[in-house]
Parts: C-alpha cells; sequence; structure tokens
C-alpha cells in the first residue's frame, strides 16, 4: 500500500484526476464553458448549489439539473534511472513506462431546486468535490509503488437559501459525503528470498466510510448588473476502515516470525482531512450581449501533512510523508449573447499544484495546469436547454523522484523519472425549468 486518496465519483462511476491535487470543479456544463469563473456569484442554474447555495434565490421556482463529463487524461511516465535498493546492492528495476496512466471516465452530477416561499429555496445535490483514478502495465518500472489507484465517493449536498434584503442573499448546506477505495501495487518478494525481482506479489488496500462536512455562503447584488459572491465549503474528516491483504507471499515468508506478520491480511484503517475552501467571484452584465465573470479560489492542502494507515493491533503498515502546499486558482471568463436563444462561452483558469516536486508521487503526478474552455447555451424554449463545454488542461511537465517507504529496507526502491500529462474534458448538461 502506498497511498489513500478520497476520489469522487458519483453513482460508482471512476474518475481520474482532471483538477489540481485531487479536488474536481467539473460540477456543470454550464460552468465548464467559461473555465468555472464566477462560479460563486454568477447563479445561472441549479449546480449553483455546489458553487454557492445562496444561487438558488436567482432561479425559477423550480429547475432540474442533470449533467455529464466524458474525461479523458494522459498520463505519460518516462524512466531515467529507477532502481531496486541501490544502497543495498539492488541494480536497476525492470520494466517498461507504464503505459497511458490515464483513463476515460463518465462523471454525471444531478442538482434540483424548489421555491417554498418568494425569498427560500432549498435544495439537492449529487456531487463529486474529489476525484482520483491512475492505472500502469503491470510489469511497469514503478510497479512496487503502484500499479492502480481506484477510488469512489458519492456527495450528497441538502441546501437552503434565502433572501436577507433586496441586495444580499444567503445560503447554507450541509454533506454527506461517502468514500470508498482500492489501492494496489507489486511486492518484490523475490527480493527477500534471494531472487529481486523474480518473484513479485501483490497488495491490495480496501477502506470505505461516510463523514459530514457543510458549505456556506453570500450573493450581494452591486448594481441590477453586477453581484460579487463568495462561499465556503469545509474540510471533511475521513477516516477509511478496511483490509490489507497480500498475494503471492512466498512460503518460506508468510512462515516467517517476522515477514509473516508484516505480509498478513487484516484490518487496516487511515484517516485523511479533505481540504476546505473559499472562493470569491464577480459577475457583471457589461452590455445586452456581453456578460464577464471572475474567481478566485483558496484550497488549504497543507491539511495533507502525511498518510498513516495501521491495523487493527496499533502497528504502522505505511506511514507517508505529502506535505502539500496551500494553493489557489483564479479564472476569468466571458458570455456572448448571439441570440434570445443561444449564448456562447470561453474562458481561461490557472490552477496550481500542492505537490511539492520532492513529494511528487506516481499515485497522483501532479503539477500546475492551464485551462482553456469553451462552450454554449441553447434555449429550446423557456422551459428547456442544453449546455455543451469543451476544455483541454495543459499540465506541466513535471520530474519524480521517490523512494518506496517499507519496513523492510531491502524494499526500498526508488522511481525516477518525468511526466507528460494532459486532461480533455467534454461536457453536456440538460436543464428543466417547471
Amino acid at each position: 500500500m502506498k497511498k489513500i486518496f478520497i476520489s469522487c465519483v458519483i453513482f460508482t462511476t471512476p474518475l481520474a484526476v482532471h483538477a489540481a491535487g485531487f479536488a474536481l470543479i467539473e460540477q456543470s456544463a454550464s460552468g465548464m464553458g467559461n473555465a468555472f469563473a464566477g462560479g460563486s456569484a454568477i447563479a445561472e442554474d441549479a449546480s449553483t448549489i455546489f458553487f454557492n447555495p445562496a444561487g438558488m434565490t436567482f432561479l425559477p421556482d423550480t429547475q432540474f439539473v442533470i449533467s455529464g463529463h466524458a474525461i479523458n487524461p494522459s498520463i505519460d511516465f518516462s524512466n531515467n534511472g529507477s532502481h531496486n535498493a541501490a544502497g543495498l546492492g539492488g541494480g536497476p528495476t525492470a520494466g517498461g513506462n507504464g503505459g497511458d496512466a490515464g483513463d476515460l471516465a463518465f462523471v454525471p452530477n444531478l442538482f434540483f431546486t424548489k421555491a417554498i416561499t418568494p425569498d427560500i429555496r432549498l435544495g439537492i445535490g449529487l456531487s463529486a468535490p474529489f476525484g482520483l483514478k491512475t492505472e500502469y502495465d503491470n510489469g511497469w518500472v514503478g510497479r512496487y509503488q503502484t500499479l492502480k489507484t481506484e477510488l469512489n465517493t458519492i456527495n450528497i449536498n441538502p441546501s437552503i437559501a434565502f433572501k436577507a434584503s433586496d441586495k444580499l442573499s444567503l445560503g447554507f448546506g450541509v454533506s454527506a459525503m461517502r468514500a470508498d477505495a482500492t489501492l494496489t501495487s507489486a511486492v518484490d518478494f523475490g527480493t527477500l528470498i534471494g531472487i529481486p525481482q523474480l518473484s513479485d506479489g501483490t497488495v491490495t488496500l480496501k477502506g470505505d466510510n461516510w463523514a459530514w462536512g457543510w458549505n456556506a455562503g453570500a450573493i450581494f447584488q452591486v448594481t441590477d448588473d453586477t453581484r460579487l459572491g463568495v462561499a465556503y465549503r469545509s474540510q471533511v474528516h475521513q477516516k477509511l476502515d478496511g483490509t490489507v491483504s497480500y498475494g503471492g507471499v512466498p512460503a518460506p515468508l508468510a512462515a516467517n516470525p517476522v515477514f509473516g506478520p508484516l505480509f498478513a491480511t487484516g484490518p487496516v484503517s487511515a484517516s485523511i482531512t479533505l481540504p476546505d475552501s473559499l472562493s470569491a467571484s464577480v459577475f457583471s452584465k457589461v452590455s445586452d450581449q456581453w456578460d464577464v465573470m471572475g474567481d478566485v479560489t483558496f484550497t488549504q492542502w497543507s491539511t495533507f501533512k502525511n498518510l498513516t494507515a495501521v491495523r487493527s493491533t496499533g502497528a504502522v503498515v505505511t506511514s507517508i510523508p505529502e506535505n502539500w502546499e496551500n494553493t489557489y486558482r483564479i479564472s476569468a471568463g466571458a458570455s456572448y449573447h448571439y441570440s434570445d436563444a443561444l449564448k456562447l462561452r470561453g474562458g481561461l483558469a490557472f490552477d496550481e499544484s500542492p505537490v511539492p516536486t520532492q513529494f511528487r508521487t506516481p499515485r497522483i503526478p501532479d503539477n500546475n495546469r492551464t485551462w482553456l474552455a469553451f462552450g454554449g447555451n441553447y434555449k429550446f424554449n423557456p422551459e428547456n436547454s442544453i449546455d455543451v463545454g469543451y476544455t483541454h488542461i495543459f499540465v506541466n511537465n513535471s520530474n519524480i523522484n521517490n523512494v518506496t517507504i517499507s519496513s523492510a529496507p531491502a524494499l526500498q526502491n526508488s522511481l525516477i523519472g518525468s511526466y507528460s500529462n494532459d486532461i480533455d474534458i467534454l461536457s453536456a448538461q440538460y436543464t428543466h425549468n417547471f
């Protein structure tokens, strides 16, 4: 086992990472077209439940939104001298570059809002605030650090909003988030019995949990054409309970009084604090045809200092330093009203990575990202409309020099090389007003 991360995939759909760290901002196709600029102020449809629940006061009496995102990440590793416990006389690690560790995934979102009085709205959202999936070829050079990381969650977010005055709207929501994770990697049992890299086994860790969080926001109508929004999403403290299991353990190791307990199947747990975030946005209708918007989001990734998994006996299975850093995401966008029925969108964003170079791992080979987004909305009638959005995310190339942390020193191999990544996202959305 190397890491535990919380992926956000709703309806058990596996995700690929496509936001900095393992956060996901992809909650609507309408927002996708503007690179999610103005997210906490724009209040364009019921997906505002995720971005700022106060925005529900700007919507029709009853609205239903369903969206889906086809996400195609490319994650390519190039080896540059990876080796097997060189300090103990080991040599180069055999294996290829792992193929494309990205995987095409489909992620749905669903939101519903309803007016209770002219000034009060209720809503509920199913969303995915975090996500991760990577998978490498079985025989790749980094197999002792990771083979597959597949994690799933669903976030259920009932919310309320009300108009405090003609200028100010407030909103609040609670979140029930389920997370489950399955992580696998190879184990070089051969090194422990004198035939390095010739008797690989596997280790699999599984865990799941429910946890609670909350979100809140406010929107201030500065003028008839301009509004400001601020929104906060809380930390979520997850404690994953599950099992660690080993496959292919050679009989001499299984019977050994030292290695037998080390590679025994049993219950484990691991705790992780998912970060809180604070967003500030502006939306302005500058003419009959043009809207402009911007956003700055701060995410407190520094809560992710390390990842430790322990057995029920208290024995540490692994403890991995992470030391992630706080980040900012900055975005700007514009929409052009071509006609009463058709609106076109565009946006740019810069998304900082929280991962310091010295702590980068093959499970999340992350780096800074630049978004280029386009999209549009077409209204068939006052009740029905569709949105589409496309984004290409340019991920900076990154280096990696990561040492496997193991209680057996002979298994502490090093993965050395570089990554070249990028991501394409295509989104579609249907909105119905009742």
